[in-house]
């Protein structure tokens, strides 16, 4: 999951560079919306689908795969259709998966899956339980990224291999995955090492350093050209080192989000035209990088942007892909930062790819998009990230029809009210046709107010965030069907709550 950076690794560690390779000039491009059709490929900066129409990956990442968990987290609360409806609903039209080598383990076998909320997971490998997810997202028109986020389910490597996952493991795991997803869309591409970076003291990953042991980017060639030997259809995304030496100053940032040598040692693939690189980037709240308190911030971000990873963008070099970026919004400069860095990457098909880090709110450094209930909706970080999001359209690959689009309307009533506390009645319609299945509504509450208690739902409060889950015995809120849930909390009566919404839908009231 999350990275450290190598801010303090930086002046103990000799130089290492990410490199891209040249592209070929961009064909006349189409207007497109989505995630187009058919496989991707790169022409300079920009992706295209398979009819030349201009795409990005405007997504998110679903971690749990890579844990000990071998599957994504969060089944043991929800169904995986409906995290996958609420994901596309919300706009994200690509999902970066992570996994570990040890899921293809003999003994891997996925725990923590609820058999009451995904029946149809129950007793299957972890690699079925990714096809799953990867036939489902494309029946949303999602596309899917496949990243090898770890060797073992323990803990992220600096390098590529380890003395239990060797080089040939690594790329032979690749190859495989490369086969078994051949000819399926929905899967466009295989990220192929989190975060690469080096070893306080000396030791781990360097870019451009010449030693086939050691150089992340000789590496990366090996395994995407074994890659697209398999699938010639496959993006390769190759991420950035920590610390490149002479390359200009600072020479070390967040793990994997290096790329600045890239231009004088470029990956060399045998399409080059499948190349795609990619960066780590994150707030203060992370990890308190100098940039962060230069009198400068946040003006000083463009420019560091620049050296790290965004002269491939802005020269036509290659296509960038923002593969973690994320925050809990603690410290102010957080959301200033992440405002910035969505103005950095752009709108619109021809901006910067990005899959936002998490939607997992079990991210310890981050949090996610989904409220700690792994249902409701951080409001605060949703705001921010909608306006450069393009939805999914189409189909990625799928061949089942999506479920009918849900709608719902809320009313609220204030009961009883007494010195510092009160009572009230949310009441929830479901003013669609289809059942809102495993309902769940969330809100905003007034400042000054905390929820003690609730009846007919399971009500929750953090932060300002509340939720009221459907009760175990009525999960399911049949079309017209209206359910009342009662609140009891400290604070004022006058105060009005906001944003109801169910999942990615927002309630009228």
């Amino acid at each position: 999951m999350k990275r450290l950076l190598s801010l303090v690794v930086a002046a103990l560690v000799g130089g290492a560079v990410l490199t891209a390779s040249p592209a070929t000039a961009a064909p006349q491009a189409t207007a497109a919306a989505g995630t187009g059709t058919g496989f991707w490929h790169a022409a300079g900066s920009q992706l295209y689908d398979s009819t030349g129409a201009p795409v990005r990956m405007t997504g998110i990442n679903w971690f749990g795969a890579e844990t000990a968990n071998y599957s994504p987290h969060g089944l043991w609360s929800r169904n995986y259709k409906d995290m996958l409806d609420q994901m596309a609903g919300l706009g994200y039209n690509t999902l970066r998966l992570p996994y570990s080598n040890q899921l293809f383990d003999a003994g891997s076998k996925p725990v923590s899956i609820d058999q009451v909320q995904n029946p149809d997971l129950q007793g299957l490998s972890g690699l079925q339980v990714l096809d799953k997810i990867v036939a489902y997202a494309g029946v949303k028109g999602m596309r899917v990224l496949l990243d090898r986020h770890r060797p073992d389910s323990g803990a992220q490597s600096p390098l590529w291999y380890t003395s239990a996952y060797s080089e040939s493991r690594w790329i032979s795991d690749w190859t495989m995955l490369a086969q078994h997803y051949k000819g399926n869309p929905t899967v466009i591409g295989a990220d192929l090492h989190n975060e690469p970076h080096s070893i306080q003291g000396g030791g781990g990953a360097c870019w451009g350093c010449g030693d086939t042991a050691t150089d992340w980017r000789l590496a990366a060639e090996r395994a995407g050209n074994a890659v697209l030997a398999a699938n010639p259809d496959w993006l390769i995304v190759v991420e950035g080192v920590d610390c490149v030496g002479g390359t200009g100053d600072p020479e070390c940032g967040w793990w994997g989000g290096n790329l600045s040598g890239a231009k004088q040692f470029p990956v060399r693939l045998s399409k080059p035209d499948k190349l795609v690189y990619s960066a780590h980037e994150y707030a203060t709240s992370v990890f308190a990088q100098k940039w962060f308190s230069d009198p400068a911030f946040p003006a000083n971000l463009p420019a560091l942007w620049d050296h790290f990873f965004g002269y491939l963008h802005k020269q036509n070099i290659a296509p960038v892909l923002l593969g973690e970026f994320g925050s809990t919004l603690a410290d102010p400069r957080d959301k200033v930062w992440l405002q910035e860095l969505m103005k950095y990457a752009g709108t619109g098909p021809s901006g910067m790819s990005f899959t936002y880090w998490s939607w997992n709110p079990n991210s310890g450094d981050t949090g996610g998009i989904l409220n700690d209930d792994w249902t409701t909706v951080n409001q605060a970080k949703q705001a921010i990230l909608q306006p450069y999001l393009i939805p999914p359209v189409g189909s990625g690959g799928g061949t089942t029809d999506p479920p009918p689009a849900s709608s719902c309307g809320v009313t609220y009533h204030v009961d009883n009210t007494w010195q510092g506390g009160f009572t009230a009645t949310v009441t929830l319609k479901n003013t669609g046709s289809a059942a809102l299945k495993n309902w769940a509504l969330g809100w905003t509450v007034p400042s000054g107010t905390q929820i003690t208690g609730g009846w007919n739902a399971t009500v929750t409060q953090t932060g300002q965030q509340a939720s009221a889950k459907a009760p175990a015995w009525a999960p399911d809120l049949a079309g017209g069907a209206s359910v009342s849930i009662g609140i009891q909390a400290t604070g004022g009566s006058t105060g009005a709550p906001s944003g109801f919404a169910v999942g990615a839908t927002a309630c009228t009231t």
